[in-house]
Order: structure tokens, then sequence, then C-alpha cells
């Protein structure tokens, strides 16, 4: 009695406003040393009852401090005894301490993450001088998806504008560049000869090749070697310029080597060098710079100063009228537009932008719920620490100081999460940019972070630890402390109904209910893509990937040595069927064509009848791709050159051109202006682009026929794949020892077409992990907080004879309620946002029982481990201690 005797002459004295900072001084110490006494006698020591007496009351050097402050004590020492305090109280409170720090620094790291790749692919221009003003010119043509140019209407584009200073034109190519008596497979730029001058880039060693340096097919036998090709193959040594060095082949001068920061023009390419595109017909093997049906390459140029994007559009597409006009064969209702650079115009940089769009909103969504978490958090925390408050403020400390004092712990919160979560945040984004997806080709994405991503972590962090911070400000400006003094914290606040607590923690709930179904569709369409058919079958097959040209075959000797590589491969023991083609499908570099009627006379693209995937395939190829044959026959080595043009199309084919499967074999159609092709088979449907694509028609012809140099061996076998490679590259070897060529599974070779729906299924299925790891933390802040606001009610139910299942529910009932109402929400919203997920990932639907269960049952789960430790506290209350201490 004697100690609230003691509280209440305090709040008298506080209320009455009569008492100086010198007489609080000395009225604290000896009301310590009168609670010291009191301890001492019911058995501790001296030292530890008054070492206990100080901790009571906040600590006796805290309110010297305080006491200082209001005589006009400096700001910059008050500021540092406040982080002396926050860390002593972060120090005796680890868990809440642990708890707010990965909270905030997971929520930190996941938009570091996503801003750090937003920033590199989206808002971060090209790394070449004028990059704000350099734009990629992208072509749309009637009835076609071709987003590519041709050489002769580049050149046309390049002579015939007013708006650019400069056009280029450049396209990527695999090549073989030879060392002794093996080749190294390499990719290369193939640009037009005004590329690095265009672009205003520097050279590192040595010079550039330039537009004086063409004098038609063939005739500039130059390289420029990437700094990183420069180090790692030739180990820096600048004595490299000037030597001959043969590619595919033929004999090529080193000029230089580029800067090391130089990519090129596309963010996700890094190429080994870089080669003049007069000399095409030398690295790919065919020219196809005299044709304007040939198209793959893409053009970028630098605006002329005082000319805006929308004029420079509409100069570009006067000249599509005269092509349209002049060529109406090959550019009928072509059109052209701008697009930023750096991701092939809008072909990827559409996709690309919406995906890292939405990650960021996801990102900026856990952040958010990180606040509300941390909010709850603290504000439980400043409940738990209500009687400490009001006696500070009786003692005489303004509302001002406490809350400052509880903003500079949320700000040291906030800093140490931000520190961690951008450490995390640093070797992910690092691992990101070393990581390749794409096997055997440079293929990977410079997510590197600048200063831009850590300035905006650090924006993050101190925003984060004002909003959270200042949650418990409303608890602090109308405390009540001779209320709290008399009382105790007993909590109006589970009386009312619907608080802004109840707001957040529902909201924040709902955004980790919708992150865990998003996940977890992205996960079950990932996984039942896996097991889908494709058109073919991966398993059990090897891949071997070439081209002859690289070797210097050609005409016949293309031919002659593809079938001597399929009989060879085909004879090794356990091989069941081996084929080649020029393309695989689902891989990069397909090719489509216009197909027509077979009475068609005018063959503009506008009067086709089908866009149609097109692979040439060597007989034996239907059968170790595993492609189902629906009707007629495959090919066979008499479909050859002296043989009639013979087809095999799928069943989406035979619909759209012909109207049934049974219409198409034996019809006839047309290709490539005017050849007429006749079908004598019919193969079930496939995947070709994309795994989420729609049925599209897709033709196979023999390649007999058709010839090409590229080489794509399949060989389906029953050996272990470690020894079937080691076999292939033996006998490959013995076949041609300089032939450059790579060897993989089926299976990683698909890596490429799953690259997008993995990259989606991992950053949802990180981005559920947090939100899950978020409600766990959320609804414990809850729970939490309703067990300490409660605890002498607890006390009262539990000695008037309440059952255990009445304490929990009067104690978690709320909490437990905003789970199921805020779970809820969150999983109609994820419903809806996983129908995007189907473009992106094969085969995610959001009607999948097995995820709607698995949400549920994954809601259960962390709500109960969430509850656990406050229904523990809740059940372990003593009604005759804790009365006796209130």
């Amino acid at each position: 009695m004697r100690f609230f005797a003691w509280l209440r002459s305090v709040a008298a004295k506080f209320f009455r406003h009569s008492q100086t900072a010198n007489d609080m001084d000395e009225e604290l110490r000896l009301h310590i040393q009168l609670r010291a006494d009191d301890l001492e006698r019911e058995g501790l020591g001296r030292v530890e009852a008054e070492r206990r007496a100080r901790i009571e009351f906040g600590g006796y050097e805290r309110y010297k401090e305080e006491s200082h402050e209001a005589l006009g004590g400096n700001f910059v020492e008050t500021l540092v005894q406040d982080v002396r305090f926050s860390l002593r109280l972060l120090h005796k409170s680890p868990g809440f301490a642990i708890t707010a720090v990965l909270t905030l620094a997971l929520a930190i790291g996941a938009n570091a993450v996503v801003f750090g790749v937003l920033d590199a692919l989206v808002l971060r221009p090209l790394n070449v001088p004028d990059a704000q003003n350099l734009y990629a010119i992208q072509p749309t043509i009637q009835h076609n998806d071709w987003s590519s140019h041709s050489y002769p209407d580049y050149l046309d584009l390049r002579d015939r504008n007013r708006s650019f200073d400069g056009i280029v034109a450049y396209e990527m190519a695999p090549a073989g560049l030879y060392a002794g008596d093996r080749a190294s497979p390499i990719w290369l730029y193939e640009t037009s000869g005004n590329y690095f001058d265009e672009l205003k880039i520097q050279p590192y060693l040595g010079r550039f090749f330039h537009s004086a340096d063409e004098h038609g097919p063939n005739s500039a036998p130059y390289i420029v070697l990437s700094y990183d090709y420069w180090r790692s193959h030739f180990l820096g040594d600048p004595s490299v310029v000037g030597r001959a060095l043969e590619l595919n082949k033929f004999p090529y001068t080193v000029l230089g080597v580029a800067p090391p920061q130089f990519r090129g023009t596309e963010l996700f390419f890094a190429p080994d060098l870089w080669a003049p595109l007069v000399n095409k017909e030398q690295i790919e093997g065919y020219s196809g710079l005299t044709s304007r049906g040939e198209r793959g390459l893409w053009l970028a140029g630098h605006l002329t100063p005082g000319v805006t994007p929308a004029e420079a559009a509409a100069d570009l597409n006067l000249v599509a009228s005269y092509l349209a006009k002049t060529y109406p064969k090959d550019d009928d209702g072509i059109r052209f537009s701008l697009a930023r650079p750096g991701l092939i115009g809008n072909m990827l940089g559409g996709p690309v932008r919406a995906f890292a769009g939405g990650l960021m909103a996801l990102a900026g969504l856990i952040m958010l719920a990180a606040c509300a978490n941390l909010g709850s958090l603290f504000a439980a925390r400043t409940a738990d620490r209500s009687r400490e408050v009001a006696l500070r403020l009786a003692l005489g400390s303004t509302r001002k100081r406490i809350l400052r004092q509880l903003l500079t712990e949320a700000a040291l919160v906030s800093l140490i999460g931000g520190v961690l979560g951008m450490l995390a945040a640093v070797l992910l984004l690092h691992w990101l940019s070393a990581w390749q997806p794409v096997p055997d080709m440079p293929i990977n994405v410079p997510v590197n972070p600048n200063a831009s991503t850590y300035i905006a972590a650090l924006v993050m962090a101190v925003a984060s630890g004002f909003l959270f911070g200042i949650v418990p400000a409303r608890q602090i400006m109308k405390a009540d402390p001779y209320l709290v003094i008399k009382s105790g914290p007993v909590g109006a606040a589970g009386t009312r109904r619907f608080t802004l607590r109840d707001v957040l923690l529902t909201g924040q709930i709902a955004v980790c209910a919708m992150l865990v179904t998003a996940s977890l569709v992205a996960v079950r369409g990932m996984v039942r893509s896996l097991h889908s058919n494709f058109g073919f079958d991966p398993q059990n097959t090897m891949q071997v990937n070439t081209d002859l040209d690289m070797a210097r075959y050609s005409g016949d000797q293309v031919q002659a040595m593809q079938r001597r590589i399929q009989d060879a491969v085909a004879a090794i023991p356990g091989v069941t069927a081996a084929g080649y083609a020029d393309g695989i499908p689902l891989n990069l570099g397909w090719r489509d064509s216009t197909v027509f009627a077979d009475s068609t006379t005018d063959y503009r693209p506008s009067n086709g009848a089908a866009d149609s995937m097109e692979y040439r395939i060597s007989p034996g190829y239907f059968k170790a791709a595993a492609t189902t044959l629906i009707a007629g026959r495959a090919f066979t080595w008499h479909d050859d050159k002296n043989a009639p043009r013979v087809a095999v199309v799928n069943e989406e084919f035979a619909r759209k051109v012909f109207g049934s499967v049974d219409k198409a074999i034996g019809g006839y159609f047309k290709i490539w202006g005017g050849t007429r092709v006749q079908v004598v088979g019919v193969a079930e449907d496939g995947k070709y682009k994309t795994l989420a694509e729609d049925p599209q028609p897709a033709m196979f012809v023999s390649i007999l026929q058709f010839p090409s140099s590229s080489t794509w061996l399949l060989v389906r076998s029953r050996r272990d794949p470690q020894q079937l490679a080691t076999e292939l590259e033996r006998v490959l070897r013995g076949l041609d020892a300089g032939l450059p060529f790579t060897i993989n599974t089926w299976h990683k070779k698909l890596d490429t077409a799953l690259f997008v729906p993995r990259a989606a299924t991992m950053a949802l299925g990180i981005l559920g992990v947090m939100g899950a790891m978020l409600a766990v933390t959320g609804i414990f802040g809850m729970a939490a907080y309703s067990v300490s606001k409660r605890m002498r009610e607890m006390g009262i139910r539990i000695a008037l004879g309440a059952q255990r299942r009445e304490v929990l529910q009067a104690a978690l009932g709320r909490a437990v309620r905003l789970l199921a109402f805020g779970s809820a929400a969150g999983l109609l919203l994820g419903l809806l946002a996983s129908r995007v997920l189907a473009f992106i990932v094969y085969q995610a639907t959001p009607r999948d029982p097995l995820v709607l269960a698995g949400v549920v049952l994954a809601m259960s789960l962390l709500g109960l481990l969430a509850t656990w430790i406050p229904a523990q506290r809740a059940l372990s209350v003593d009604p005759l201690i804790l009365l006796r201490d209130e």
C-alpha cells in the first residue's frame, strides 16, 4: 500500500504542475530509495533491490537526462542519450528486437531487389552516350507478328528519314572462333558499319570498324572483342590487337577491344565480339542482305535535336508508305513505331515492364504489410510499457519528449533492418547478374545495384521507421497518467468494435494471403507444365547443336556431313532414334512463314491463309522427338531435292488452311512466293514459341529439299546422359575435330522456354514466403497485444472459474476473427490476380482445388503458429500473483 500511496502523491504533484526539475530529481531519488527499502524487506539484497527499483521507474539516469533537456540541454547530446537508451531497451527485449528487425529486413530486402531489377531493366537507360535520345525502331506488318527488319528496308529507312542523326542495324548470331585445330562456340553482334560511330562509343584498345571499311559483301574481315572476352580468353593481352584469328575458318583481324561497361544495344545479351553485318554470309552461311523478305535485324538511332518521338514516327511512316507501294509483296501494310531500346523494343520491353511493375507493386504491398505489422508490434510494446510511460509523464516528462524517444527506437530498428535487408539484396542482385538462365547463350540480366538502389533502400528504411513508429503516438498523446497509475493497463481497447489496428492487420493478412495464393497457383502451374504434352517428349533425349557453316561446309557438303553425323550417332550402342532439324520447338531463334492457299497468285502477306511455324527436319526426326503422327507418313531419304516438295503439318495447320485433317492429306499449299508443297502427313499439335501460347499452325518440311547448315541433332537413348554425352563427343570429334558444337540434355535446353515462368514462379514464391512470415508476426503482434491488455481481466476470469476455452476465446478471439476475414479477402484477391499468371505460367489456374485447400491449410497453420505463444501466456496466468502485483 505504501507503493500506491507514493504513486498517488507523485500524480497529484504532476497535475498541480508545482514541482521544478531539481525538486523532481531529488524526489525521484527519495522514492527509488523507498521502493528499494520495500524490496529489501521482501528478501532481496540491497544492491539487487536498488537495481530493480531503478528498472521499475525506467532508470534514474534516464530521468536526469530528461530533466537536463527540460532545462535546455544540448539537442545532439540528448539525441545520443535517446539512442543509448533505445539500444538498452532493445537489448532487454531481444524477442521484440529480433522480430522487428527481421521483419523490416525482409521487406526492405525484397523491395531493394525488385527495385534493382526495375531500375536495371526499365528505369536505367542503356550505357551509351545520350541514351535518353536513343530509340529503337520496330515494324508492324498486317497479318504478321514480325518485329524485325530486312537489310534493304534498313537502307531505305537510313537514307530516306529526316528525323534521325543516324540509324544502326544489328542482330545476334552464333559462330566458331578457331584457336589451333579446335573451335570455341561464341555469340556475336553483326552490326552495320556505322554502329560504334552513331552510338558514340570509344574503344578501350585499338579502334572500331566504320562504314568506310565496307565495300560490299564479305569485304570487312574485322572483329572487335568485348572487354570480358578479351580478359577471359586472351588474359588482357594488349598485343591481341592486330592479330589474325579465324571466325568460321575465315581470317579476321582484331581491330580493338570495347570499353568494359559496353555490352551492346540489348540489356540481356552480352556478346563475345562484334563483326560487320556485310560479312553475314561468312558468319551465318547465307547472306539474305538483298532480300526484303529476310527479316531479322533490329534498328536503333539517335533523334535529331529538336525532333520529338511523335514527329519521328510520322516521318518513318512516310517511308513506310513508300515501301508498301514500291514493294507490296514484302512490305504491304508495314508501319513503324518507336520504343525504348534494350529489350528488343516492345517485343520484350512491354512484358518485362509490366511484370517488373507488378512485382514492384507487390513488393510495395509487402512493405506496407511490414509497416502495419511493426506498427502493431510497437503499439503492443507501448501498451506493455504504459505504466513506465505514465510514470515518466507524472514525473514531468513531456509527451513530445517521450514520443521522440519512441521514434528514435523505431528509427534504430528501421536502420538496422535496412542495413541487413540491403546486404541480403546486394548478394542476391550480384547472383542474379551472374546467373545465365539459357545454356550455351550469353544471356543474363545486369542488375548490379548502383547508387539509386542504395538511396531507395535508405529512403524506405527511414520512411518505414516513421510510419510504424508513429502508430503509438495516439496512445502517448491521449494517455492519462493518473488513470494508468491507478488502474494499470486495463484495455478499453478490447471494447471497441473496430480500430485502426484492426484495419491494418486485416489488410496485412489479406495481402499475405493473396501472395500465398498467387505463389501456390504459380508453383502448381509450373509442376503441371513440366508434365504436360509439348508435342514432343524431352525425356531420355540428348541434343547436339552445331552449325556446319562454322566449319566451312557449303553446298552438298552440308547434307553429306549431316547424314554422316546422323548415321554415326545412330550406330552408338543404346541409341534408339536420331534425327536433326534446323531448329527445335521452344527454343530461341524460331522461324515462321506466311502460307497461301494453292489457288493464290497474289503473294502479299495480307493474302496469306495462315502464319505458320516452320521447321526443316530430316528423316527420323519425329521418332527421335517422340512426336506422334495423326495421319499420313513421315519423311524418307527419297524426299530429296529431286522429289516433289512435301510437308508434314500439325493439326491446327490442317484445320486453319484445309478445314480438317482428312482434307489436308494430299492437299497443296504455297510458301515463299509460290513454291507449291503437298501435305503427306499430319502431326500432333505442340508448343513452339512459349508454353502459354494458344494452338498455332506449324509445318515441317524436308531439310533435304530446303537445305540448312544449322543442325540440331536429337538423340534418344536408354543410356546414362553423362556416358552418352562422352560417347557423342568422341564420335563427333572423330568425324571433324574442328567442328564446334555443344551437347545438352533436351530437358536442360528447355530452360530457355521455362525461364520466364520459372522467374515468375520464383519471384512469387519468394514474395509468398515473405507474406507468410509477415502474417505470422502480424497475427502474433495482435494476439500478444490483446493478451497484454487483458491480463487482469483474464486473471479475474480464471479466479471466477472460467474454462480454458473461454479464456482463449476472450484473449484471442479478435485476432482469430481478423485472421479468418483477412485470409478470405486475400484468397479472393489472389484468385483474381492469378488469372494474369495464366499468361506467364503455363497451366496456372486459380480453379485448382489443391491450391484452395493449400491456402486454407497454410493460413490456418500460420495462425496456429502465430497465436501459440500468446495462448500459452494467457493460459499460464496466475490470478493470485497478477492481482497482487496489480
